[in-house]
């Protein structure tokens, strides 16, 4: 995947932050009127956040091997394609959903809920979250909550033809929800409120729905995307 891939992903995560903070903003408010011992209250918060991208990080590896697999034992152009429309299907989807005009990637959700329901038991024994080392492996756990926008960006890990350009595509994704996120914890009331503000939805839900109709459109033109097995994203 080529830098500009790289960058596109991370504005996603990071224009997608709105959905962010709608979908973990109970956790981050629990951890937000938590007393911390001491430490700096955004202690707490970054270390959430480190556990939550490296969950993302594991599920890009595993997508990405998918991907992988699928490249290996199919015709290469004909998978990368499909997995490159695919990818940017997901991301207009996802701009629509930001903007509120359909709920169709709620029905992506509900298709993770099976696994959440398995792994939300487990984050009791980190809650009350007091301590980095309790913080960390609630964010990995949490990281693991069905959201459209992650799997919107898994799509796109699963171009990336291996584990580790997957994993790093999830960890780049995972890196532009941080700001958003981080912000929410620390100014959590006022923050969460403009992030939930119908015109930040719309816009950010605009930026989104433009890189997947560029997507789309750069998808006719193959050969300018596909080269060895990888997606020059754009």
């Amino acid at each position: 995947m080529s830098e500009t891939g790289f960058v596109a992903i991370f504005l996603v995560g990071l224009l997608g932050g709105t959905h962010c903070v709608g979908m973990c903003g109970g956790i981050v408010g629990a951890l937000a009127a938590q007393g911390t011992g001491g430490r700096p209250p955004w202690s707490l918060h970054l270390a959430y956040n480190v556990g939550r991208i490296l969950s993302y990080a594991i599920a890009g590896a595993l997508v990405g091997a998918i991907g992988g697999l699928g490249l290996a034992f199919g015709p290469v152009a004909t998978m990368q394609l499909s997995f490159y429309v695919l990818a940017n299907l997901m991301l207009v989807a996802l701009g629509f959903y930001l903007m509120g005009f359909t709920r169709s990637l709620a029905l992506v959700e509900r298709l993770g809920q099976s696994l959440w329901s398995r792994v939300r038991p487990l984050t009791s024994r980190f809650l009350p979250a007091r301590s980095v080392a309790q913080a960390l492996p609630l964010g990995m756990l949490w990281g693991w909550l069905p959201c459209g926008l992650v799997y919107s960006v898994l799509a796109t890990a699963l171009v990336s033809g291996s584990a580790t350009r997957g994993a790093l595509a999830m960890l780049v994704f995972g890196l532009g929800t941080l700001p958003n996120l981080l912000l929410a914890g620390i100014l959590f009331s006022r923050f969460r409120r403009f992030a939930q503000a119908p015109m930040a939805r719309m816009i950010s839900g605009l930026l989104v729905l433009g890189f997947g109709l560029y997507g789309l459109y750069s998808a006719m033109g193959m050969g300018g995307l596909l080269w060895h097995g990888q997606v020059a994203g754009g």
